[in-house]
């Protein structure tokens, strides 16, 4: 890595003392917290502190003030000109124009009407009009825009002044749980998308998912709403992963007002609600984007190959930039303050980080993929910044971070020369349950491997599993529900049917699958709204390719409200699961002991918080009075079942049977009990005396 000069940081020896092997890479640990300490400085030197820094949106784009005037900034380091155009004033570029101030700022003062009035009123259209260096006028929309629309006629989108009246704004009934307490103690997160929420052939909203999904989130006893798609994005295709406006929660789906109650009344329900924010990169939109804002490529984006994704067809930031810095830091702050998220996931964090962006780079674990000239330190530095300025700010907020290469200090402190996340989630687990869903015979399943899969994490760093998210069903790909019982889910899922040996099959594996990843896999556990309940199919948003359909754009909540259909058991057995852990609290407990991984008999034992979870993944094989090893000796329960009656299972399991150890040790376990576990059958047991 480059040269520079080198701060420690104050607590590295914690992060070394978990991972002694970190200790051949601390000059290169030292590098990141020197950047991000310099960055600190700075602000310091500049009289700014993280907390003012990230307060931009109070002081860029337009503002109302409290006298009926208004004041517009923007930065735009190249433009010779800069004017304010719009309703308001007849777009005429002439009328409005700003000055020009310090470091690359324009600014105009609008006084009220003589009504006393804005002179630009809420619900207006507007844009900037710039004047670049080659002398040429460009109209573009601010990159602090609060709202925008599109215009339909042009299939673009623009800015609309957003400041409505005290009587129609709205008013939060609830706390704010980031501000006033401390985070839950484990995740179990449900990731929604308001588009899809709906059953009908259509964009759905913040209304439906708010009266109609939220209920059901909190019924399931998920304790984590993830929104994906908020931030503007003109391409509704694009999953809300091309990001055309920042600080515009998306208008596709209701008013700024509409999300706000969304949110209020999910913390009423007792749920926290994460913001999946994408500052890996935006769209390459030029009229209603961030890209070529003052005619440049490199006013917000590095220039060059460089500020290109080759893959996803998008801009890349430029971190090393204090107005980029103050950009995305008060874009975190905005959703904070405006609309009360309670954090954040962030899309995208593997490509930050390395300037290859992870584009053909398999990660095999090995220190020499993280401490290299590949890395892009100044994104380092940025996700320092955000997660020190997020968690000093906010004393309960949650951090997410969506990174496959399994960066070392990702989910430490800032202070340990960490990212300060406190999450990571767990990508290889979803994949290898495709891989053997679509390529390994039952009987081939090997236990070895799976369990390796579920805990291959950094110690002393958490991570949320997941058996499969938005990406595994999007097109080209299809839910596990479908995976495993494919057409049959079309015609033998209704109980007055007969039991087919696919659907049988599917539906245990369905529920094993996502038992095993949530009491083995991490810390936090994701499901992908509808998945919980088998949802059929896969995704895939109206575009030209298929006739602008909506039918995979949806989720079908009539298969499981159908007490006829037995999606209803997959939903039981999800509910029954996140009880579980709320009931246990298993989750937030330290990684399990694994005592048997049997390949021959396909049977699979830990231990968690008290909790003694037995799979059994063989085909056809049921074991009576099979051995399972224990730590603590007593009386044995029936926590949990997937063979039970009320999730579809074929009550092979007695759930009033107590179990009693012996001392007799097994499996390196002080103590033992017998148990009937038959085929693809998942049993938790507990202890009661």
């Amino acid at each position: 890595m480059e040269e520079a000069s080198v701060i420690e940081a104050p607590r590295l020896n914690d992060l070394l003392s978990l991972d002694p092997y970190l200790t051949d890479h601390k000059a290169d640990l030292n590098l990141r917290y020197s950047r991000y300490a310099d960055w600190v400085q700075k602000l310091q030197d500049a009289g700014h502190s993280l907390e003012s820094f990230s307060r931009g949106y109070e002081e860029f784009g337009l503002l109302n003030k409290t006298d009926g005037s208004q004041v517009y900034r923007e930065w735009v380091p190249t433009a010779r000109a800069v004017s304010l155009v719009g309703d308001f004033n007849d777009w005429d570029p002439m009328r409005h124009c700003c000055q020009q101030k310090e470091y690359g700022a324009w600014e105009l003062v609008l006084p009220c009407r003589e009504d006393g009035q804005p002179r630009v009123p809420h619900g207006s259209r507007y844009k900037v009009c710039i004047t670049t260096e080659a002398g040429e006028s460009i109209f573009r929309l601010s990159p602090w825009a609060k709202y925008t629309a599109c215009n339909k006629e042009e299939n673009v989108y623009e800015a609309v002044h957003w400041h409505p009246a005290a009587a129609e704004s709205y008013e939060f009934q609830h706390g704010h749980p980031c501000k006033t307490g401390p985070a839950p103690s484990a995740l179990r997160i449900y990731e929604g998308h308001v588009g899809i929420a709906s059953p009908e052939g259509h964009v759905s909203t913040y209304s439906y998912f708010t009266e109609s999904v939220i209920p059901r989130i909190a019924h399931l006893g998920y304790n984590a709403i993830q929104l994906m798609a908020i931030m503007e994005h003109a391409y509704y295709g694009s999953f809300g992963y091309q990001v055309t406006s920042f600080f515009a929660a998306s208008s596709r789906f209701g008013t700024p007002a509409e999300l706000q109650r969304l949110v209020d009344v999910a913390h009423s329900h007792g749920l926290v609600v994460l913001l999946d924010v994408v500052h890996s990169h935006a769209s390459k939109n030029v009229l209603d984007g961030l890209n070529q804002f003052d005619g440049t490529s490199t006013c917000y984006f590095h220039g060059g190959g460089r500020g290109e994704h080759s893959l996803w067809d998008s801009r890349l930031f430029d971190y090393s930039k204090w107005e980029v810095l103050r950009f995305l830091l008060s874009n975190l702050r905005y959703y904070m303050e405006t609309f009360r998220f309670d954090g954040f996931r962030f899309d995208g964090v593997t490509s930050m980080m390395y300037h290859h962006h992870g584009i053909g780079t398999g990660f095999s674990g090995g220190y020499h993929e993280y401490f290299n000239m590949n890395v892009d330190v100044d994104a380092l530095a940025y996700l320092m910044l955000a997660n020190d300025m997020l968690h000093t700010v906010y004393p309960g907020v949650i951090t997410v971070a969506e990174d496959v290469s399994g960066m070392p200090g990702t989910c430490r402190p800032v202070a340990e020369a960490g990212l300060g996340f406190d999450y990571r989630l767990a990508m290889a687990i979803p994949d290898k349950w495709i891989k053997y869903l679509k390529e390994e015979r039952d009987d081939d399943w090997n236990m070895g491997n799976i369990v390796f899969t579920l805990i291959n994490r950094r110690y002393g760093e958490k991570v949320i599993a997941y058996a499969e998210s938005h990406d595994q069903a999007l097109v080209g790909d299809k839910t596990l529900a479908f995976w495993l019982m494919d057409a049959e889910m079309y015609s033998n899922m209704s109980v007055v049917s007969e039991l087919t040996p696919s659907v049988d099959r599917g539906m245990a594996l369905h529920k094993m699958i996502r038992l095993i990843t949530m009491g083995l896999g991490g810390e936090g556990y994701l499901t992908f709204i509808g998945n919980e309940f088998g949802h059929p199919e896969w995704l895939d948003f109206p575009r030209v390719g298929n006739n602008e359909s909506y039918h995979y754009a949806r989720r079908q909540w009539n298969l499981v409200d159908d007490s006829l259909l037995r999606y209803k058991f997959l939903n039981a057995f999800d509910r029954g699961m996140q009880l579980l852990d709320k009931q246990h609290d298993f989750l937030s407990a330290p990684q399990a002991y694994i005592s048997r991984k049997h390949e021959d008999d396909k049977v699979i034992v830990f231990e968690r918080q008290g909790l003694v979870f037995i799979f059994n993944f063989h085909p056809t094989k049921s074991f009576a009075d099979y051995t399972v090893g224990v730590h603590a000796g007593g009386k044995y329960m029936v926590a949990l079942c997937s063979d039970a009656g009320e999730f579809g299972g074929h009550k092979r399991v007695e759930l009033s049977t107590p179990f009693f150890t012996i001392q007799q040790p097994y499996d390196d376990r002080s103590c033992s009990l017998k148990v009937y576990i038959p085929s693809r059958v998942a049993l938790v047991l507990h202890k009661v005396a």
